[in-house]
């Protein structure tokens, strides 16, 4: 069996530490919960959007919820029904989160991405997507008006970009911004959410293989401290459910960049532990104070 390649940052742990090679939750556990529809767009083309009702699952029709939407990364898009997990959305579906945030729409839609003859990936998230998105969410809201209080949109890496410049662009739209494993917007962009009261949880993990934390973190982390909106959380390593430091390669090392993944799991260990002592419950506790 061929080995896993040595992370670059392997040599900056001490010797209680481990490395971990996946994630402890099952993906596409939850995928049939999701309803797939077709957003029809000019501009960018069709976008496939996936999304959870949660009355049609058992909570009642006469109540609101808040409506979580989630951004996937780059490339994330050609993997098909995979990109529900890859967006860090799937487990909001189940049934353990939809409990603990008593109910809660969930929106995932799908840049129209194509991998090209060279390898690289084109369509993916960019500002021509902007205006498709906030049509599509304010659609979707629209059609559920007596269902969907508080909205917060959540993205991944490339995603995490595309958060910033959908919340700017409808800034009476979001309540919440949650940008993972992504760099710091312009401060024009952070002053207009502060006015509007905006909440922004910014995730970035200090030792991201893609956005450098001196360099593109750290010179901004006092602008970041400043608004009364923000909460920071920029962990020293990126974990697994199991206690690991979390690696992922496909011919680039990039598990610490993928904080998305302990987002995903609520920022706990398998054994309920947080890995994250200011938020106790977790994601779900602070999306919980937002909409409260």
């Amino acid at each position: 069996m061929e080995q896993p390649m040595t992370p670059p940052w392997a040599s900056e742990m001490t010797e209680d530490e481990f490395i971990s090679y996946s994630a402890t939750y099952q993906v596409g556990e939850y995928f049939h919960l999701y309803e797939k529809k077709v957003f029809p767009c000019k501009t960018k083309g069709d976008m496939v959007y996936y999304f959870y009702d949660p009355t049609k699952h058992g909570y009642p029709a006469d109540k609101q919820y808040p409506l979580l939407m989630f951004l996937h990364g780059k490339s994330n898009a050609l993997e098909g029904d995979i990109c529900i997990n890859y967006s860090g959305g799937e487990l909001y579906a189940s049934p353990e989160y939809q409990k603990k945030l008593g109910g809660a729409f969930v929106l995932i839609p799908l840049a129209n991405e194509k991998r090209e003859e060279d390898g690289s990936v084109s369509g993916t998230w960019s500002e021509e997507y902007v205006e498709p998105v906030i049509a599509l969410v304010r659609k979707f809201v629209k059609e559920r008006a007596a269902n969907i209080g508080k909205k917060l949109v959540f993205g991944n890496s490339a995603g995490a970009r595309m958060t910033y410049m959908v919340v700017a662009g409808a800034l009476d739209l979001f309540d919440a911004c949650v940008p993972v494993g992504g760099s710091v917007p312009e401060y024009e962009v952070l002053d207009r959410m502060e006015e509007k009261g905006v909440q922004l949880f910014f995730a970035t993990c200090r030792h991201d293989e893609f956005i450098g934390f001196e360099d593109q973190i750290k010179p901004h982390i006092s602008k970041l401290e400043s608004m009364k909106n923000c909460f920071l959380f920029l962990p020293k390593w990126s974990y697994n459910g199991d206690g690991g430091i979390a690696s992922i390669n496909f011919g680039v090392e990039m598990g610490q960049h993928c904080l998305v993944n302990p987002m995903h799991a609520n920022l706990m260990f398998d054994d309920g532990t947080p890995m994250e002592e200011s938020l106790p419950d977790g994601v779900i506790g602070w999306i919980r104070q937002v909409c409260e």
